[in-house]
């Protein structure tokens, strides 16, 4: 195992690291911007190495630097966390340069999941369902409308290397392609530096259903079941559950199935999620693979017991994998939901002060922080600012508590989306697992009740 660990990121997830890091006596380094010289994460780690100005390009993803600072501290090996530099191919080809472990796949996968179109074409070699598109990009508007004309409105437009929602947009018909290709184009070359654009046929009332797999350097791969993603604002996730409710046991073994078959397909290792489209008739279409830790990887921990940090380490390190697909059983429900320091109506994001921060306490609560009192949210990063984790014994169980925690849970100085989450879980709707992607719009932006 690794004597010490640099944290190539920030917030939450760079804390989450740590402390199993700490849990397994691994040294650790974090590096934090200017502006974040006062996050848990610095006071967390081992060492901390103040690496740029507050911007991204300033600091966190400048990868020379990082590397220097990892050589420079003696450690071993860099996780990536996820977003940053967790899914750039350039800096995975760095670190092995510079003999340090890259805590993730190889090379050779994160470039080929990276491109949607080159994921597209290699789950379809391997036969994975995908959702009906084109095999390459289009070259312009014009040529977007004649092909969406003959695939059938409506469509969905989407960059090639985007994520986080950021270049994706529905589009009906031939005057909504042409006005949103341009911008969309221009926003992905903006933020990854590639304006490839392609189209799927959209899928009505789908449901996003992501699958969690480990793989270790041996060929050893399983699957670590679902989580339920669907409850979305502008494509972006907020509530995420596990194990979906829509999902029964024949078709969560055949979701389970395809995702082993899809990371075994391009020689996968370490962790991975495979995300799906599902429809109404719980058939699954290949949306994408993220190939580092997601966002809401607890609530997977919380439903198998497995830590998928302490996975990782032991994977990046050699180890073979310690479970076997039948060793692996869903023992409980749990939910997560992210907190953003966002006004709860509009979603744009409220930075500032938190002057006061009020965290409910008890029995299957987890809270994985990226602020505390006094904290200053700056506009640099990403909004969220935390999320919470509750488990019961079933999905109703989970539901109340939930609810309770959210009414318990108090931020001051700042807007946050707690309120909105509130009205999300105790919807009906929501209860009763109708937790399509359309759910926001469709019962929350179009209920005026529910944004007193």
């Amino acid at each position: 195992m690794f004597k010490k660990v640099l944290i190539a990121n920030r917030g939450e997830i760079a804390a989450r690291v740590i402390r199993t890091c700490k849990q397994l006596n691994i040294q650790t380094v974090a590096i934090y911007s200017e502006a974040d010289a006062d996050a848990p994460h610095v006071r967390m780690a081992d060492e901390a190495v103040l690496i740029g100005k507050p911007r991204v390009n300033e600091s966190y993803m400048q990868m020379d630097k990082v590397i220097e600072t990892a050589k420079e501290t003696g450690a071993e090996a860099i996780h990536p966390g996820y977003g940053l530099l967790s899914e750039n191919i350039e800096f995975a080809k760095k670190c092995e340069a510079a003999g340090i472990v890259f805590i993730g796949p190889s090379t050779e996968a994160i470039g080929m999941m990276g491109s949607k179109i080159e994921a597209r074409k290699a789950m379809d070699k391997a036969g994975v369902p995908i959702v009906p598109g084109i095999a390459e990009p289009v070259k312009d508007s014009v040529d977007a409308i004649k092909i969406a004309n003959e695939m059938g409105y409506p469509v969905m437009l989407k960059a090639s290397s985007g994520g986080g929602g950021i270049g994706m947009q529905i589009v009906r018909n031939d005057a909504e392609l042409e006005k949103s290709f341009e911008g969309n184009q221009k926003r992905a070359t903006m933020f990854f530096g590639d304006g490839a654009m392609y189209l799927e046929k959209y899928i009505a009332n789908p449901r996003h259903i992501e699958i969690q797999i480990l793989a270790d350097k041996s060929g050893n791969t399983i699957y670590l079941f679902e989580r339920e993603c669907s409850i979305q604002r502008r494509h972006q996730k907020v509530i995420e559950e596990a194990p979906s409710s829509f999902l029964d046991e024949e078709t969560r073994k055949k979701m389970g199935e395809a995702a082993v078959k899809a990371a075994k397909a391009i020689n996968y290792e370490n962790a991975g999620t495979i995300e799906f489209l599902v429809d109404e008739q719980k058939n699954f279409y290949f949306l994408e693979m993220n190939t580092r830790l997601q966002v809401e990887h607890p609530i997977t921990e919380e439903i198998t017991g497995i830590d998928l940090v302490e996975a990782q380490l032991n994977i990046a390190a050699g180890e073979s994998l310690q479970w076997k697909q039948e060793d692996l059983q869903i023992l409980n429900h749990s939910i997560e939901a992210r907190i953003y320091a966002e006004d709860p109506k509009t979603f744009y994001p409220s930075p500032g002060k938190i002057t006061a921060l009020q965290l409910p306490e008890g029995p299957h609560i987890r809270h994985e922080l990226a602020v505390h009192s006094q904290s200053q949210v700056t506009p640099f990063y990403d909004p969220m600012i935390a999320k919470l984790i509750v488990t019961a014994q079933t999905r109703t169980e989970a539901i109340e508590q939930m609810i309770k925690v959210l009414n318990d849970y108090h931020v001051a100085g700042i807007k946050t989306n707690i309120p909105m989450l509130k009205d999300v879980v105790s919807h009906e709707k929501f209860i009763e697992g109708e937790t399509t992607t359309n759910f926001v719009d469709k019962y929350y932006l179009n209920t005026p009740n529910l944004q007193k």
